[in-house]
């Protein structure tokens, strides 16, 4: 072990039996935070101690000014954190997605699920997107950049330092090439049969959401011959699924005049006899026209942001799913399907389904659950945080 590695210990009262079976963050009332320890560089590694003694639990990257003070990198306080350790790492998460995906489109590194912390990286064919969440990751970006260049067929490696995870950690916004160009058109991504285009200077998070993918494909099963509504569509995940298996008219419906674009993009590009339009604006307020108006769909999918981004916005986030639920469930044609997602982490799963069930019975509907989806395989979970998922996808038969 490093003896030259400063030392951060839990407090007394927490039990440390979880960290030796892996759990990966030490919160910010966790760890005794002294006048030594707020010093320290954020970023900085650290050998994690068990409360009252010097058992080492594991290699750490300090942030003492995060509520997330310290995230574990290794169980082996002798690693070292080098552009050799990042390679490891993204050999062993290369690997699985090879066997999962016959082409370089998916979530390369999922963060803690592929051993590191606060890291994003999702391929799209020649152009790796990096997202270091993190600092100990946004101060090692130039040796994440080597490694992805490296590998087989990768042109370019864009660094998207946006979000809110990034201001978490005190880090600025930024978006920049690390190796080779930023892409100047949006990216082609063919997926369940559907075209999708990935904007990766300007889109959202990484530009595509490769999480929903398994999901589209269920939706999908539904969509030949029948009317679909995608509610807070993005780039068209759902609607561009249904239209490729044979659904006669889709309709997406986003706040975003720049995702809606490529949503008609995709269409133009994606096989399938259905039209596809698409009503910009705010989608609740949408549904409420539709409503009104007595609109129905044989399949109806929403799929907003994080309602509950937060523990403390949690009873909020829970009522807008509900309302999310009670309007979308009301635009259902008798008999039909009604899809509804969650991204929050702070909305469990039981928590969520409360949230739809709710919803559908002020509606004055009755549903059926038929499928319960989350994130795709290449976006594993760390053990310790698998029933955290932050992925929920419920469909139901609504009558």
């Amino acid at each position: 072990m490093d003896n030259t590695l400063p030392r951060v210990r839990l407090k007394p009262k927490v039990d440390a039996q979880k960290f030796r079976f892996g759990f990966p963050w030490v919160y910010a009332d966790e760890l005794v935070l002294d006048r030594r320890t707020r010093k320290m560089t954020p970023g900085q590694l650290a050998v994690l101690e068990a409360p009252g003694q010097s058992e080492p639990l594991g290699l750490a990257t300090i942030n003492p000014n995060s509520k997330l003070a310290a995230r574990i990198l290794d169980r082996s306080c002798d690693a070292s954190i080098d552009e050799d350790w990042i390679e490891q790492k993204i050999k062993i998460a290369l690997a699985l997605r090879d066997r999962l995906f016959e082409t370089p489109f998916y979530r390369l590194v999922h963060a803690e699920g592929d051993g590191l912390p606060g890291v994003i990286i999702d391929r799209f064919g020649d152009t790796m997107v990096l997202q270091a969440n993190a600092v100990w990751a946004d101060q090692r970006k130039k040796e994440f950049a080597k490694v992805l260049a490296s590998l087989k067929g990768v042109s370019h490696v864009i660094l998207n330092g946006t979000g809110r995870s990034r201001s978490d950690e005190g880090l600025s916004m930024t978006r920049e090439a690390l190796f080779g160009s930023m892409p100047k058109t949006p990216i082609p991504v063919h997926m369940n049969d559907a075209v999708y285009f990935a904007d990766l200077a300007e889109g959202q998070k990484t530009g595509l959401f490769y999480d929903q993918r398994p999901n589209h494909a269920f939706a999908a099963r539904f969509a030949s011959g029948a009317s679909v509504l995608d509610v807070f569509s993005h780039v068209g995940g759902f609607g561009l699924a249904s239209l490729a298996a044979g659904a006669l008219d889709v309709t997406c419906i986003d706040a975003s005049e720049a995702a809606l674009q490529l949503v008609q993009k995709g269409a133009e590009q994606t096989k399938g006899d259905g039209t596809c339009r698409t009503v910009k604006g705010d989608a609740f307020k949408a549904m409420e026209e539709m409503v009104q108006t007595g609109q129905t769909f044989d399949v109806v999918i929403c799929d907003p942001p994080a309602f509950a981004p937060s523990r403390k916005a949690l009873g909020q986030g829970l009522r807008a799913y509900e309302r999310a639920a009670r309007l979308s469930a009301q635009l259902v044609a008798p008999g039909g399907i009604l899809g509804l997602c969650s991204c929050s982490h702070a909305a469990t799963i039981e928590k969520f389904r409360g949230a739809c069930r709710r919803g559908i019975g002020k509606a004055n509907r009755t549903g059926q659950l038929i499928h319960s989806g989350t994130a795709g395989p290449d976006h594993p979970l760390h053990l310790s945080l698998a029933d955290g998922g932050y992925l929920k996808s419920l469909f139901f038969r609504v009558s």
